[in-house]
């Protein structure tokens, strides 16, 4: 006799249950992943029932007109550096950002009344800002970091908006996104905002200090570093597990700022993170360049002294991770003889470093001119895959030290991708502690994701 056989459409329905119940699962572990306080194992308690103001504007900053207070919060939040194009008007939108999967452009958030949120409630603008929906009922991509913004007060979003609305209006619509399937479908992203958008505000931690309290709050809220210097997941949430261990910006390296004395900021100073943050600046650590130089120029170089003090001591508390990859910077000057210290197969490097880089920089890699162009210790020359380092090459890089701008010119235009890859593994080569490799291919990947 034949046996009774499964029929081909129960053994299709099986299986289609065995692979959402394994995605089911997936999707749970992905949702109880720690947040970003989680390191810390403090209790927390409701805004109103702490003895201390995290929130708002510091206590340091004396203006008590209610719009300078929103723009405060507003350059604390960074909002002008994603929602500005290049060459573009202020907050009008439409800044590129490129990604494996298509295009995503910044929206308009001038209050024109037809391309950006004049037309917006306040209660809009809370959802969009909480919870990544606008104010058509359209899920908003975590380009725009909701999923931080969400721990901001009501009274500080719409301090915020407040602010926003007495910018000069711009009737702008930026380009539509080009993303391709399944990465245009929008409501995916609730999916994506039920996993990993806590939508709640922040709670401050009673047995912590006020100072730490505070810090939390910029760090994690308003000036959201983890949405660069944190890890991603599969599904491109924060890895919290690894906070602070390091990510990608834009097509640059955000390099861990955890308590690791080789890779991290272990070894720094107090005077050297608050330097770095609100100068661009940390003598023997380095210089900010890329999206951090431009955080720095819109954002923290605003803010006030007690704030940037309070990030020191809340970045003070992250723990130790090790990253892979990243030795110990090298803190000794190389050779002012440009006949030593580097191998004959940098010797391509050597030639364009010597026309173009060597009265900067020096051949020691002290700079003559200002500590800011000196390359000894500095984190990005001591990264052996050479990323920040091609990109200074390729697009320039400009710091404010006070009044006083200090740059660095572009020279993609003058060197194809072989050179630039040459002059860039020459510089970790010379004055890091492990010569890199990049490739003209991999530098012409970082001139497309401009």
């Amino acid at each position: 006799m034949r046996r009774n056989r499964p029929s081909i459409s129960k053994r299709i329905g099986t299986l289609v249950l065995i692979v959402v119940a394994i995605g089911v699962l997936v999707l749970a572990w992905y949702a109880t992943r720690p947040g970003p306080f989680a390191f810390a194992g403090a209790k927390t308690v409701a805004l109103d029932q702490y003895d201390g103001h995290p929130t708002g504007v510091p206590a340091d900053f004396k203006d008590t007109d209610p719009i300078a207070r929103g723009r405060y919060l507003a350059e604390a939040a960074d909002c002008k550096s994603c929602h500005t194009a290049k060459g573009g008007k202020p907050f009008a939108g439409g800044l590129a950002f490129k990604l494996p999967f298509g295009t995503l452009y910044s929206p308009n958030i001038t209050p024109d009344r037809d391309t950006g949120i004049g037309a917006w409630t306040d209660a809009d603008f809370l959802k969009a800002v909480h919870q990544g929906i606008d104010d058509a009922g359209e899920h908003l991509y975590p380009a725009f970091p909701y999923a931080s913004f969400t721990y901001l007060t009501d009274a500080d979003v719409l301090a915020i908006r407040g602010y926003l609305a007495t910018i000069a209006p711009v009737a702008y619509t930026p380009p539509p996104n080009t993303l391709s399937f399944p990465y245009n479908q929008r409501w995916l992203m609730a999916i994506w905002s039920g996993l990993f958008n806590a939508n709640r505000r922040f709670q401050p931690a009673p047995d912590k200090s006020p100072e730490w309290n505070r810090g939390a709050y910029l760090a994690e809220a308003l000036a959201h570093c983890g949405d660069c210097h944190t890890p991603r997941n599969h599904l491109q949430a924060l890895d919290n597990k690894r906070k602070f261990a390091g990510g990608d910006a834009e097509g640059w390296r955000a390099y861990n700022i955890t308590a690791d004395a080789n890779a991290g900021v272990g070894t720094w100073s107090d005077e050297d993170l608050a330097n770095y943050l609100s100068k661009g600046h940390a003598k023997g650590r380095g210089t900010a360049s890329g999206p951090m130089a431009e955080a720095v120029n819109l954002s923290f170089a605003r803010l006030t002294p007690g704030d940037i003090g309070a990030m020191v001591a809340y970045l003070r508390s992250v723990p130790a991770i090790e990253s892979s990859g990243l030795p110990s910077p090298k803190n000794v000057a190389a050779s002012t003889d440009p006949k030593q210290g580097v191998a004959a197969e940098f010797e391509h490097g050597k030639l364009i470093f010597a026309g173009a880089c060597a009265s900067c920089h020096d051949w020691s890699g002290v700079s003559p001119l200002s500590t800011e162009a000196t390359l000894t210790g500095t984190r990005a020359v001591n990264d052996p895959s050479a990323t920040n380092v091609a990109q200074v090459i390729l697009h320039g890089t400009e710091w404010k030290v006070g009044s006083d701008a200090i740059a660095m010119p572009a020279f993609g235009a003058a060197y194809d991708d072989r050179e630039i890859a040459a002059v860039a593994n020459y510089v970790t080569a010379r004055f890091g502690a492990k010569a890199s490799s990049i490739s003209a291919g991999d530098v012409r990947k970082l001139r497309e994701m401009q």
